[in-house]
């Protein structure tokens, strides 16, 4: 079988017709020829018109970002002198300079193409992607795609406004799988996200709708309903006019007017707003989805789907009301799930030692009070605001317990000295100091930070101490001592846990176990109400803490007050503290199915693995699911109340009636329908009897059901989805959200993979901030700053071509320096296509050689070739795009720059326009750009798509038809005949390669000393007394097929192989050296001038030169080339 039919059969590598270039010959961006030759040599570093044998590149892993630097002269000859006589004449003659000799410049085959050095990406990137979009491209490979189904399924919320270089790393990583699927020919669909979330301060008169963040929840997905569809996105925003109405200066009246849903249309004007401006970046970064078809949660259709979530959850008994203690955000007066927390590492709070009075015993035989009759119990908390709400003390019952004694203070104060600002109570200067129980191991630590001697008298376990009672210490209620749980330790405070049931989730589980008083007096602004009496009003985080702590002071109740920094919970939109605050809530009931989804976490793949313990510890000690959130934005929960007694109504029917309402009019309806409207006709005689409730599903809840909005709504989808792909954060939130409610209603998890990455960090591993000026902005990343020189404009391709280069699974980092790398990565590799585009410019498919009659240099090169092309493919479909990246980076840089391109060169330029050794290395030439070219669009579509505009042939594919587009191309089929190469071929190739370096290094030694100047000055002597590998060399130097020639391989006019060192000829050869090749054959190389004359045109030398009557300065090489294009009388004229 011929190559061309193994090409078109296997892999459809070959299959051309001479073809305009579909881009216009009079585009901006074409660079003619002369301009490009005369360029070249300063921006190429492939360089298409001499030989510079780019040194090999270190490729390290970019775990850690790596450097990309050459190896020293030391380690590879430096290839400056390597031959480029012929080459460099035809340069000089196509720049019109004059030369003494010359007349054979024009039989030289110089490289062509149009296809620039520069990538003029903030130009050309634009054109490409008006070129995709004008011809519906992206429309079109989606349509023939005819593999199996591929659902990547795009989520969470982003920040609001620009998006920022993590936004980037999202999109870009979803978009290099949704590109390599679309290649693959896979029905494969992706729902890519837009989220803005925001971040805004309080604005106080929001109070009037009992909320202080009017957002409304969108979500948007670009949906293409054909084959690989790429679904644009899934964009879930909340919208914001806060700023917009603080921006504006409303009266009173103003004010007044602007109703919930006069809010909510603005706040979705604004939304939409943001989403046109961001899915404009997204563009420009070269993601491609049917911008025009978006869907948004906002749709009637999505809340409806998400209202079906919540009533199966609630038919099925997993969703409840019960007042419990939720994290609060006073700056946004409503519930937060812990997805919508941040917790900074500095916050500083006022904590306390105080200490109850112990009134009352068990009864046993024996007391401690009996023994201690001023007794107290000594509690440390970080939130002295809620002594109000204690309702008992809980300890351990393993520790032990010691009652100690308080013996005068030390001579050292406390509260001198450090950083730290520590206040001693009152109780510690009185003369009648208490007895305490303190834990026993904690004796020491708290004797230092009180300065006080503790005398231990007794000690117990602490399940001695159970049902003791105190007085409460504000409003003397009798409070019990109760068995905690393992959270009790001694790694702070005292051992005893001060515990307020309302006040705490821990403390919660523990009342519910003892019946305990569930106090919370604080209301939705964060201040105590009148059941905290004389703190009434008071900012329980300001003034109520300070008021409180003065009290127990006073009253003889505080040992010490001192600053703790910690982390705290804080709100991610106002960034502000949060509280827990026992409230009327609905829950999402996680203990009723938690079984289920650990058991959906372990059929999951995860990516990294380690992101399964991740999620399955954090859903296994997640409490019960706060799902309700006190805002006029979002999804109503379809609830009505009773007006006298408050039951809630909310049954198959009332949720079915409310989901068709929705499904039609959209969630406003909640807010402009009565009562009786929305009832179903079965309760509306009572509509009088009920009102409608307030609250709002919370926001991880609409994410969390777009599994059933977008996959279980859509006909041309699937559930669950292939892939689901974003941030480590998700594992608490939408990963978490969309598991649990789809466990609850399915049984299973939305996904069958998930892939997370980390976070991006400056090139020196610190978070990004504005005010350490390390931001990395991805548009002056592709645009450039206002400084080009300092902020170049590097395109979108180095901006994807960085994502491909990082390990995701972990931090990354990018910065100006990383930038420049990866530049400079790119600009060889464009050099690389470039060099191919230019030795193609002549070919045409007739001329394609068959595999069995190529060189074995040229069947190497295929091997290398399949290699390459099947491992990447490997790592696309693991997702370890950064193996991609290294393996790219060697092989177009090492494999084909620094050895086979660097070889090619002799017989593309001077072996002759149609000679066999051209043809055959531009068949291997036009397989490698095929290849290399659609292995590399995922990554970089705009570079792809550029080469395959400047083919200097068209291709055709298997159906017959020419791909126009290089995504209409499809992924090289696996060629098993060229990974066929016998393995002892393999091993040969490996030794060539190795002694090919050795013997540059004795030419550079020689080329310092003034023996030769370029490479082709030389003759190369090899000896070495392995029979094995002498044969392979001999078969080398013997080889019919000029392009094995040893000779060649090495770059210089001659190769003998020295059977002896004992030769007198060989004294006389003035450079040598030895070297080992596999660590264990020995080989000496010697360097001497070649012998001969130097033919004029190719620059090797040759004892034929001056044979030839009418070319007289010829090697027989060249006359026979010459003699077929300049008659002998042209040449006697010349």
């Amino acid at each position: 079988m011929s190559l061309l039919k193994s090409l078109t059969s296997n892999s459809s590598a070959f299959n051309f017709k001479p073809s305009q270039s579909t881009i216009a010959q009079t585009s901006p961006y074409r660079v003619l020829l002369r301009t490009a030759c005369s360029s070249s040599r300063r921006t190429n570093s492939i360089d298409l018109f001499y030989s510079r044998g780019i040194s090999s590149v270190k490729v390290v892993s970019f775990s850690n970002i790596s450097n990309y630097c050459t190896y020293s002269r030391d380690n590879v000859c430096s290839s400056k002198r390597r031959s480029r006589g012929p080459v460099m004449a035809g340069k000089k003659a196509s720049e019109g300079i004059k030369q003494e000799d010359g007349k054979y410049k024009h039989t030289v085959d110089l490289p062509k193409t149009t296809f620039g050095m520069r990538a003029n990406s903030s130009v050309r990137e634009p054109e490409i992607q008006k070129i995709w979009e004008e011809n519906q491209v992206f429309k079109k490979v989606v349509e023939k795609n005819s593999g199996g189904n591929f659902i990547l399924h795009d989520g969470p919320p982003y920040a609001n406004g620009d998006l920022h270089i993590g936004h980037a790393l999202n999109k870009i990583l979803k978009d290099i799988i949704n590109r390599y699927k679309c290649h693959k020919c896979v029905q494969q669909e992706m729902y890519p996200c837009l989220i803005p979330h925001a971040h805004f301060s309080h604005s106080p008169f929001l109070s009037l709708f009992h909320t202080s963040l009017p957002l409304a929840l969108l979500s948007l997905s670009l949906f293409l309903t054909s084959h690989t569809s790429f679904i644009p996105m899934y964009y879930q925003i909340y919208y914001i006019v806060i700023d917009y109405v603080q921006k504006l200066s409303l009266d009173q009246k103003a004010r007044n007017d602007l109703t919930p849903l006069k809010l909510r249309a603005k706040a979705a004007k604004f939304a939409k707003e943001t989403v046109k401006k961001q899915m404009s970046s997204f563009k420009r970064y070269g993601v491609w989805a049917d911008w025009n078809d978006p869907y948004l949660t906002l749709d009637p259709e999505y809340e409806a789907a998400q209202i079906e979530v919540f009533g199966q959850m609630a038919l099925k008994g997993y969703i409840y009301r019960g007042r419990k203690p939720v994290h609060w955000s006073p700056s946004s007066r409503t519930a937060l799930a812990e997805a919508e927390l941040e917790y900074p590492e500095k916050h500083v709070s006022r904590s306390i030692y105080a200490i109850f009075r112990v009134v009352a015993a068990p009864l046993a035989p024996s007391s401690l009070l009996q023994e201690f009759p001023n007794l107290c119990l000594a509690v440390w908390t970080t939130t002295p605001w809620t002594i109000p709400a204690n309702a008992a003390v809980a300890v351990n019952p393993k520790l032990e317990y010691a009652v100690v004694e308080v013996k005068s203070l030390q001579d050292q104060d406390p509260s001198s000295g450090g950083t730290i600002k520590k206040g001693l109570g009152l109780v510690l200067k009185d003369e009648k100091k208490p007895f305490l129980i303190v834990a026993s191991e904690l004796v020491p630590s708290l004797e230092a930070k009180w300065g006080v001697k503790l005398v231990v008298k007794t000690r117990q376990l602490g399940s001695d101490l159970e049902n003791y009672r105190y007085i409460h210490p504000i409003d003397n209620r009798e409070c019990p001592v109760v068995i905690g749980g393992d959270y009790i330790t001694t790694e702070t405070g005292t051992g005893l846990v001060h515990t307020a049931p309302g006040h705490g989730q821990e403390d919660y589980v523990t009342g519910q176990k003892y019946g305990l008083p569930i106090l919370s007096p604080v209301d939705d602004d964060g201040k105590f109400t009148e059941e905290a009496g004389q703190f009434s009003g008071l900012d329980v985080l300001g003034e109520g803490n300070t008021a409180v702590v003065k009290y127990l002071d006073e009253h003889l109740s505080l040992i010490l007050e001192e600053s703790y920094e910690h982390k705290y919970p804080y709100d991610w939109r106002t960034k502000k503290p949060t509280i827990f605050r026992a409230t009327e809530q609905w829950f999402a009931s996680v203990e009723g199915f938690r079984h289920a989804a650990m058991d959906a976490i372990g059929h999951v793949k995860w990516v990294p693995p380690q992101a399964e313990n991740r999620i399955s510890a954090m859903t296994a000690s997640r409490s019960d699911w706060c799902i309700s959130r006190q805002r006029t934005w979002g999804v109503p929960i379809p609830v009505f109340y009773h007006l006298q007694s408050r039951e809630p109504l909310m049954n198959e029917e009332t949720i079915d009636h409310i989901k068709s309402i929705v499904s039609q009019k959209g969630s406003d309806a909640w807010w402009y329908m009565t009562v009786e409207d929305l009832l179903p006709a079965k309760y509306r005689d009572k509509a009088a009897e009920y009102e409608k409730g307030t609250d709002t599903m919370d926001v991880w809840f609409d994410s969390g059901s777009s599994w059933a909005a977008v996959l279980g709504k859509r006909d041309s989808l699937s559930y669950p989805a292939d892939l689901y792909l974003e941030g480590t954060d998700q594992h608490r939130g939408w990963f978490q959200s969309s598991l649990l409610t789809s466990v609850a209603t399915k049984g299973k998890a939305p996904y069958s993979s998930v892939l997370t990455h980390g976070f991006v960090l400056d090139e020196k591993g610190f978070k990004m901030s504005k005010s350490l000026g390390n931001v990395v902005d991805p548009r002056f990343v592709i645009e450039g700053g206002k400084n080009q020189k300092e902020a170049p404009a590097y395109g979108a391709d180095v901006l994807r071509l960085w994502v491909s280069s990082v390990d995701y699974t972990g931090d990354v980092m990018i910065g100006p320096q990383i930038l420049r790398q990866m530049s400079e990565v790119y600009r060889k590799l464009r050099g690389t296509l470039r060099y191919l585009l230019a030795n193609l410019h002549d070919w045409k498919t007739e001329y394609t050689v068959p595999y069995h009659e190529l060189p074995r240099i040229d069947q190497h090169a295929l091997f290398q070739l399949e290699n390459v092309v099947k491992n990447i493919q490997g790592n696309y479909e693991s997702y370890q795009f950064f193996k991609i990246f290294q393996i790219l980076q060697r092989f177009v840089i090492v494999d084909l720059s620094n050895f086979y391109f660097d070889v090619a060169k002799d017989r593309l330029y001077v072996g002759g326009s149609t000679s066999y050794t051209r043809k055959t290395c531009q068949t291997v030439l036009a397989a490698h750009l095929l290849s290399i070219v659609r292995i590399i669009a995922p990554i970089l579509p705009h570079l792809a798509e550029d080469v395959w505009q400047n083919l200097p042939f068209q291709y055709i594919t298997q159906d017959g038809s020419v791909a126009e587009y290089v995504f209409e191309s499809r992924w090289p089929i696996s060629n098993e005949r060229w990974l066929s190469l016998p393995v002892e071929e393999i091993n040969f190739w490996e030794n060539i390669l190795e002694l090919r370096t050795e013997v540059n290094r004795v030419l550079e030694v020689a080329r310092t000393g003034k023996l030769i100047g370029a490479s082709l000055d030389a003759k190369v002597h090899i000896h070495t007394s392995d029979a094995g590998l002498a044969s392979q060399l001999w078969k080398l130097c013997e080889a019919k097929n000029e392009a094995d020639t040893l000779h060649r391989l090495f770059i210089t006019s001659q190769a003998e192989i020295v059977p002896s060192l004992n030769d007198e000829h060989i004294a006389n050869i003035p450079y040598s050296g030895e070297c080992l090749i596999q660590g264990k054959n020995k080989v000496w190389i010697g360097i001497s001038r070649a012998v001969g004359s130097k033919c004029e045109r190719c620059w090797n030398y040759s004892q034929q030169v001056g044979s030839f009557m009418d070319h007289p300065t010829l090697c027989s090489r060249c006359y026979d080339v010459v003699a077929l294009q300049m008659p002998s009388e042209v040449a006697a004229v010349s």
